[in-house]
């Protein structure tokens, strides 16, 4: 995709998803930009793009049918504000008239536009994310009590025993970083944590954070922080925190995404802000990916490896998406245990599958048919599981950049998995 040398936004929007691909909403917000900018033939590419990481996902369907439309236009003559000339057909539309026809024609479901409005008022506007009361616990993670155990050393314990975490010199001031594979249940973690603390949840993404304005994105981070103070105590979540916090190193041609991750630093840091009865928790895919300022002490200094998901967490995933469903005669615990190396991810795609072929009968006969262990042993034949390209990045890591022993867990866990 060109990378237009007098847009500098859009250049570092693109960056950005480049090191992050699989960050949908980011995908999402490089297609708004790249629709305001009038290149739909390019936000259409990335449509595509996003459609194939989330099929079903409303608003890129919505910014499909947009540049589907604005280029269909385009066929037919010229788009308002374009050179070309309009056949007669078109001729006697004026601009209005035509993108007044096109949104009746989409609908609700159509993103709108970013409004011109200037920064400042664009970042009022904004609505970061949702404070909410988390209703899970861990106890309402099923199996995967290794985490579970982490979470309690390094966070838990000493939220629960103030006294004899001064009496032995720690705290759980700074963040806690949890990382592995996509799809294995961070952001579900991170409420059960927030339900186990008794604590407000609010869960950040980095389109909550980026803005199309100089300045912006640095701003809604800032109120982001704010919010979380305001509701302490509150469990702050940052999800994909390398595409925030990618190492600046290697973003010599980005100074917004620099400016960013300063201003991440400057909110972790006590001796600039009191984040008392805040407890920021990052996830990620790539923790390599992340600046190492922000790994430091008091930062993000805590990483805990949230892996493939036990079977009897497999076994409590696939009762979960099968609960509200009609299932007969589904081993549930047989079924876990052909699905080791499966993603939670993964198994609710062999679930929504194994729905369709059921659906698909009672559609042709008319009359409802359960899902049927045959179902799910027919998907999963046909199911790869998608954690293998993350391993073989995180190999590579602990091989030949572990020399500080970041990632010693991380080589414990694959040696086990016989990975490495």
């Amino acid at each position: 995709m060109p990378r237009p040398n007098d847009d500098p936004v859009l250049t570092e929007m693109l960056a950005a998803l480049d090191r992050s691909p699989e960050v949908i909403a980011l995908r999402l917000r490089v297609i708004e930009l790249l629709v305001e900018r009038g290149q739909f033939t390019e936000a259409l590419a990335q449509c595509g793009a996003a459609l194939t990481q989330e099929p079903g996902n409303a608003q890129a369907l919505g910014l499909l049918q947009q540049c589907t439309i604005a280029l269909a236009g385009n066929s037919a003559g010229a788009l308002p504000g374009s050179s070309g000339k309009r056949d007669a057909a078109t001729a006697d539309l004026d601009e209005y008239d035509f993108w007044a026809a096109a949104e009746e024609q989409v609908g609700d479901i159509i993103a709108p536009a970013f409004v011109d409005s200037g920064p400042a008022e664009f970042a009022t506007d904004r609505d970061a994310g949702t404070v909410e009361k988390s209703g899970v616990t861990l106890a309402d993670v099923g199996g995967m009590d290794e985490v579970k155990r982490q979470l309690d050393l390094a966070l838990l314990g000493p939220l629960r025993n103030p006294a004899l975490a001064q009496a032995f010199g720690t705290s759980a001031r700074g963040g806690l970083l949890l990382y592995g594979p996509p799809g294995c249940g961070k952001t579900f973690l991170a409420a059960a944590v927030a339900g186990e603390l008794g604590a407000n949840f609010y869960p950040i993404e980095i389109a909550d954070i980026l803005d199309i304005y100089t300045g912006a994105s640095e701003r809604n981070l800032h109120s982001v922080f704010e919010v979380a103070r305001r509701n302490a105590p509150c469990v702050l979540f940052l999800d994909e925190l390398d595409a925030l916090g990618h190492k600046r190193g290697q973003m010599s041609a980005s100074a917004t995404m620099r400016t960013v991750v300063n201003q991440l630093l400057t909110e972790l840091d006590s001796a600039t802000y009191s984040n008392d009865g805040v407890y920021v928790l990052g996830a990620t895919n790539h923790p390599w990916d992340v600046d190492v300022a922000l790994r430091r002490p008091g930062r993000f200094d805590r990483m805990i490896l949230v892996g493939l998901p036990d079977a009897t967490a497999r076994t409590s995933i696939l009762h979960y998406h099968l609960r509200d469903r009609p299932v007969s005669g589904v081993d549930l615990a047989a079924l876990a245990h052909h699905t080791d190396g499966f993603s939670g991810a993964d198994l609710a795609h062999l679930c929504t599958s194994a729905t369709q072929l059921a659906m698909a009968d009672s559609i042709r006969t008319g009359e409802v048919r359960p899902i049927t262990m045959g179902d799910l042993e027919a998907v999963r034949a046909d199911i790869k599981p998608s954690a293998g390209a993350w391993f073989e990045s995180a190999r590579n890591v602990v091989e030949f950049a572990n020399g500080d022993g970041t990632y010693d867990q991380l080589a414990r866990y694959m040696r086990g998995r016989k990975l490495r």
